[in-house]
């Protein structure tokens, strides 16, 4: 999901050296990852109401402010960088409009973006027994409202991981870097968070999806 590093690393060489047009576009390759990433976290049914796009803006003004000082002390890739304000930003977000907003977001129709949906389907084509692939569009369309619900289900560490592996794409060992955990731990974490989110799935006395 997030822009090549290899490339990322050109642009913040040349930005670095003072080219505020390396600078620009640094920044806005990366825009499409951060929406991305805010999109995830932010409540489907807020997302009725408030614009992913702009939470998107405010965080590159807030890169672009702050980018010197990433320079000063890179210590965690840039995207892993950027990905850290817009959490912040997510946070500060949810807190301001959770208590503003009086009126129930309950009654609201829950919104998944597309790619949404594709990487539920990708993710429940894993979690399903071999012989259990569904064949038509609507089984499987099913399929992906119910994995999102289950991962609505579990809890904020489990489903963090999930987001990260399976719809950030992010690597392992960038998951340990921004939990503060070992690789293994973090392999460890994310097969739990998978063995839960499996038995959201298929509970007890349930047929297996």
């Amino acid at each position: 999901m997030w822009p090549e590093a290899d490339q990322t690393g050109k642009f913040l060489k040349a930005a670095e050296a003072g080219d505020s047009t390396a600078r620009d576009q640094l920044l806005e390759r990366h825009r499409e990852s951060v929406k991305r990433m805010i999109e995830l976290r932010m409540d489907r049914r807020l997302q009725q109401r408030v614009d992913a796009s702009d939470i998107v803006q405010d965080v590159l003004l807030e890169a672009h402010r702050r980018l010197s000082s990433y320079f000063e002390n890179p210590g965690i890739p840039f995207h892993l960088w950027l990905r850290q304000l817009a959490q912040d930003r997510i946070i500060d977000m949810h807190r301001r409009h959770r208590v503003a907003q009086r009126r129930s977001l309950d009654r609201e129709q829950p919104l998944a973006p597309q790619w949404v949906e594709h990487s539920t389907l990708n993710l429940g084509v894993q979690l399903q027994d071999d012989q259990l692939t569904p064949a038509a569009e609507n089984l499987r369309r099913e399929m992906a409202g119910l994995l999102l619900s289950a991962i609505d289900q579990l809890d904020e560490s489990d489903r963090e991981i999930i987001l990260m592996r399976h719809f950030e794409q992010l690597e392992n060992q960038e998951v340990a870097t921004l939990l503060g955990l070992s690789t293994a731990a973090a392999g460890m974490r994310h097969l739990r968070a998978l063995k839960r989110l499996k038995e959201h799935l298929n509970p007890p006395g349930s047929e297996n999806i």
